[in-house]
């Protein structure tokens, strides 16, 4: 028989189990660890004097207690939980419903006769449900969807839903507009190049995003099941592994979520958490800003699903689709609505600080899904902006010293841009010592979001919020300079520094000249409804084509001819985007590209003669932003040029331009079907240099060109080391009808140049021509690659 200290001591055992199940909130051997232990006690008081067994006695009572409070606790929240699980049905049960009505009053009969036929059997699979108001939809429903196979009932029930003959609704179609859905300038079809580019940078990351289509505006995003993405949950970023948990959905962490909590997201509710993404995080609240102040949808309008108002929808059964603006096109992004949490519920993405609002997170996760998971390197506004509205990016650097850097013209563009909804702005820091970091209150390289630009009195203020939400500006202007901050300014601006100094929300007022001091650049995205006609071109450039670097020659890069009208005036801006499928290559970007523009339309073979119009600055970011003013005495034809600091893979491209007047936008095609190549060199007595040696210029190697066409245009080519000075000199020996006149005796290829030079010819009859290659000194030796082309058949072989 066992003694009471044994009963004792096996009841504090039982007893430091029990807490320990209930501290860590598993209720179940809780309760059987707690009714163990007074079980224990109350044996041994049975076994103990009157006095002692008291205190047993009453510490048996106090656990039996507890047991029983978790065990009415566990039948509360068993209860919540059903009435949880009977309300999310619910929301499917509607979420249904709704879209069967809304493709029914679309005309789209065959979709929706499929959503009534879900929605009644998702709901006939719970009885339970089947009443009041659910109950009399699912029969409408029901009957609608008989009507609309024709069936016919008696005695007829009116009909909540629309007529079957409401009319059909046009969607729109991938086509090579913008967002802005502008005038195209030329053909709407693709071509099977451009086809072909754009199937290969769908693939991102090694997952498909294949372009927007009519056919994705029908998307389903109901199941019988809540969807779970096929790609799996994306990977996390370091300070997310750390602190990770578990993934939830919407539902998990509220018993009502919603995508948008109201009419229009509001940016002071953003909070970015441990994810690098400061960039994308600005760019949302500078969007929710926009849509809030001028009251149209920019990034909201592309999440789905969406009610008939294009308000984005909850979607009970967790699928959602995003539109992003990646790789020159829209592209479609689908998600499931699973979140990471850490062990105390907390989110560890960016969030909303309304608990039931969840757009911030779902767009930061697609677009996080598309850069390869959260583990996100970091970015820019301009890239960010881009890719959620599809608004212009346009870069500019802070360059204080710099005597071409306009600080005034750039101020009085943001304030009066930013207030008509011109543009959206972004502003980030760059590098900071720990000091300064300190003393500022700044975050180095990092991006804030420009909320506001205003000119009170001559002293000008921006707006700005840290993504954060939190860490403010400590110099002048903000909170803590009461003094700068008079009863006068702070009524203007509606800012009262006292009331935030109670609660920093991240966001501050700071003037122009700190930010000039303290910032490295503005990020600017213009709205496309700013131009009239837009046109894009999808192109690749191949890794081997033309030299690695555009020192002597241009001839093989990428051109274009833009034309414009007569003294047409306004502007024409020139987006390159370079297409990025790795992150890695979005990690450490190697590729320096840029535009260069020229006046006159034809194909470029020098880079700088003649001297271009606008010489672009390569930079290796996937977007670069050329403007072409026009006015009186302007150019009507332009070549565009795109070019490259030292070219290491294939890129692909975009080239798309706004314009407010029309223009054509063409691909400088190669005239010359035929092309033969030689090799030779100077050597010995064939260096003879240029012909200003005649003793010794007729040595050269000779090259004999025959041609069969009527009429040829003719380009010779040639490439030599690029330390001499070289030129080309081509004869007429030959016509082969008489009745013909040689349109010249000989033609050189002019002033002599480095390691490349070329001769074109037009209008050549056929017959033969003599070609003489040269160094301009005599006595020059080293090979050389002469390559002749033409319209029509041509031979050409060393004499």
């Amino acid at each position: 028989m066992s003694s009471p200290g044994q009963f004792i001591e096996d009841a504090v055992e039982a007893a430091k189990k029990a807490v320990q199940f209930d501290q860590q909130g598993q209720i179940e051997p809780s309760i059987y660890y707690y009714e163990s232990a007074s079980t224990l006690l109350e044996r041994a008081t049975t076994l103990l004097e009157e006095e002692k067994a008291q205190t047993f006695k009453a510490k048996a009572a106090e656990y039996k207690n507890r047991a029983e409070e978790l065990r009415n606790s566990q039948k509360t929240e068993t209860k919540i939980l059903e009435e949880d699980v009977n309300k999310q049905r619910v929301q499917k049960c509607y979420f249904l419903l709704q879209q069967a009505i809304e493709e029914d009053e679309a005309g789209d009969k065959e979709d929706a006769i499929e959503l009534y036929a879900k929605a009644i059997e998702f709901i006939t699979q719970f009885p339970d449900l089947m009443q009041g108001e659910l109950k009399q939809l699912a029969l409408q429903g029901l009957e609608r969807a008989e009507a609309l196979k024709g069936i016919k009932r008696e005695p007829k029930v009116e009909k909540t839903a629309p007529a079957a003959t409401t009319p059909v609704r046009v969607k729109p179609t991938l086509h090579r507009g913008s967002s802005a859905h502008l005038q195209v300038s030329g053909g709407d079809s693709y071509t099977e190049e451009e086809k072909a580019v754009l199937l290969h940078t769908s693939n991102i990351n090694r997952r498909e995003y294949v372009p927007f289509m009519t056919v994705d505006l029908s998307e389903r995003f109901q199941y019988s099941i809540p969807f779970t993405d096929k790609d799996g949950h994306l990977a996390l970023a370091p300070k997310q592994r750390r602190e990770f948990s578990s993934w939830v959905r919407p539902q998990d962490l509220c018993g009502e979520p919603c995508i948008v909590d109201g009419p229009a997201p509001n940016y002071l509710n953003i909070k970015q958490t441990v994810i690098s993404d400061c960039s994308f995080v600005a760019s949302l609240a500078v969007s929710a800003s926009y849509e809030k102040r001028f009251g149209r949808k920019l990034v909201t309008a592309i999440i789905y699903p969406q009610g008939k108002n294009k308000q984005p929808r909850y979607n009970p059964f967790g699928k959602y689709m995003i539109k992003l603006h990646i790789n020159g096109v829209t592209r479609k992004v689908i998600i499931d609505d699973y979140l990471p949490i850490n062990r105390y519920g907390q989110l560890l993405c960016s969030y909303s600080s309304i608990k039931r609002e969840f757009w911030i997170s779902l767009l930061e996760k697609a677009y996080m899904k598309v850069m390869g998971g959260y583990d996100f390197p970091g970015s820019n506004s301009n890239i960010d902006l881009h890719a959620l509205t599809g608004w212009i990016p346009e870069r500019t650097a802070i360059r204080g010293n710099d005597p071409d850097f306009n600080r005034d013209a750039l101020f009085s563009t943001l304030e009066s841009r930013l207030a008509k909804g011109d543009v959206l702005v972004t502003v980030a820091t760059g590098e900071l010592s720990d000091a300064d970091a300190e003393r500022s209150g700044l975050v180095p390289t990092h991006a804030y979001a420009v909320m506001d630009v205003q000119t009170i009195d001559g002293i000008r203020l921006l707006k700005l919020k840290n993504p954060w939400s939190h860490l403010r500006w400590r110099g002048r202007f903000s909170e803590l300079d009461v003094k700068r901050w008079t009863p006068d300014l702070q009524r203007r601006l509606n800012y009262d520094p006292s009331s935030a100094a109670q609660f920093d929300n991240g966001v501050f007022w700071i003037d122009y000249e700190s930010v000039c001091a303290f910032f490295d650049v503005f990020y600017m995205n213009w709205n496309p409804e700013l131009f009239k006609y837009t046109f894009c071109i999808h192109q690749s450039w191949n890794a081997g084509t033309g030299p690695v670097k555009d020192l002597y020659t241009i001839g093989s890069n990428p051109q274009f001819s833009l034309d414009v009208s007569h003294n047409a005036s306004g502007a024409v801006w020139l987006l390159l985007t370079r297409h990025i499928t790795d992150i890695e290559d979005f990690r450490d970007n190697k590729e320096y590209i840029t535009l260069l523009v020229y006046k006159n339309g034809k194909k470029i073979y020098y880079p700088y003669d003649p001297p271009p119009f606008i010489d672009g600055v390569k930079i290796n970011s996937p977007h670069y932003l050329v403007k072409i003013i026009l006015g009186p005495g302007s150019s009507s034809k332009y070549t565009i040029v795109i070019s490259q600091y030292e070219k290491s893979t294939t890129i692909y491209y975009t080239l798309r331009a706004y314009a407010t007047c029309p223009f054509t936008l063409r691909k400088i095609g190669d005239p010359y079907k035929h092309q033969k190549q030689v090799t030779g060199e100077w050597q010995g007595v064939t260096a003879g240099g240029c012909p200003n040696h005649p003793l010794t210029f007729k040595n050269n190697p000779k090259f004999r060109l025959e041609l069969e066409g009527a009429t040829n245009q003719v380009f010779i080519e040639l490439k030599g080391p690029k330390q001499y000075q070289m030129g080309i000199e081509a004869a007429i020996i030959k016509i082969n009808d008489d009745t013909i006149t040689a349109p010249f005796k000989s033609r050189s290829s002019g002033a002599y140049r480095s390691g490349y030079v070329i001769l074109e010819l037009e209008n050549i009859p056929s017959g033969v021509l003599q070609i003489i290659p040269s160094t301009f000194l005599p006595a020059q030796e080293g090979p050389f690659i002469l390559l002749a082309k033409s319209s029509a058949p041509l031979h050409l072989t060393r004499v």
